[in-house]
């Protein structure tokens, strides 16, 4: 019997150390922070690996994701500087830098990040009037970031970003939208056909005054051309004449030169 009692003691303190050996071994996984709060106050941040806390008297109350997190922001309806309902959601994108401050800081630090997310965001377009905030969206982000990064700090969090999703106007905002849309790719299409036709129609009168030049050059050149051949054609003739007159001359001053003369004019005279 006593041998009985004594194993089933032992067995017991074997269970205990193992019970107290588990409940004192605790294994963070990578990218995590616990918060440990011994007798109900903070004690200390668990990091990643094989860490050892006193059980009883230790207690892991929080349990943090270090990573990047996405987190979508709720659509709210906002009012732009001239007074148009906006309405406005979007993705922020948030890291736990501090697990105590995370832990302390606020009671629910999800909560504080998007509640302040939407107020920022209301006060950033109320600054924009509709257009603005169309056409402006990188500027609403860096406002929201700005503010979240100064007001988030003593709640352990870092800001990394903030992309707004959609910015829906009223339906008939859009119908009027659209409607200047359609009017204003009119316009730049009449201004397009317009600038095309006045370019055909200066290209067309460059080819006309090419043309014309072409012609005008043509004709100088042969003008040119048929002065230079009657030129040549006269000076020719004159030569010819003037060799012809030579010869006579010399036939002239010659023996019988004379008669032959005489001869010859009578000769045309009758056949005049």
């Amino acid at each position: 019997m006593a041998i009985s009692i004594s194993a089933i003691v032992g067995l017991l303190i074997i269970l205990w150390a193992v019970v107290m050996i588990m409940r004192a071994v605790r294994i963070v996984p990578q990218q995590q922070a616990w918060v440990v709060e011994r007798l109900g106050k903070f004690h200390g941040v668990l990091t990643s690996g094989i860490q050892i806390i006193v059980p009883f008297f230790d207690r892991v109350s929080y349990r943090f994701d270090m990573r990047e997190i996405p987190m979508d922001v709720p659509e709210q309806v906002c009012i732009t500087k001239d007074n148009t309902r906006l309405s406005v959601d979007g993705v922020l994108y948030y890291q736990i830098t501090d697990a105590r401050n995370a832990a302390y800081g606020t009671s629910n630090v999800i909560t504080a990040v998007v509640q302040l997310v939407q107020t920022t965001m209301r006060a950033e377009v109320g600054k924009l009037a509709l257009d603005e905030c169309l056409s402006q969206r990188d500027t609403l982000n860096k406002g929201v970031v700005d503010v979240l990064t100064q007001a988030a700090t003593s709640w352990g969090v870092k800001v990394l970003r903030y992309e707004i999703r959609n910015l829906t106007p009223p339906d008939e905002i859009q119908r009027a939208m659209e409607l200047q849309l359609t009017a204003e790719r009119q316009k730049r299409a009449a201004i397009a056909k317009s600038e095309g036709d006045r370019q055909q129609a200066i290209n067309q009168s460059e080819g006309q005054k090419q043309s014309q030049i072409n012609n005008a050059e043509g004709e100088r050149q042969s003008a040119i051309l048929r002065a230079e051949g009657q030129a040549q054609a006269i000076a020719t003739v004159a030569a010819a004449t003037a060799k012809a007159i030579s010869d006579i001359g010399t036939s002239v001053a010659g023996e019988g030169g004379t008669d032959a003369l005489h001869y010859q004019l009578g000769q045309q005279w009758v056949q005049q």
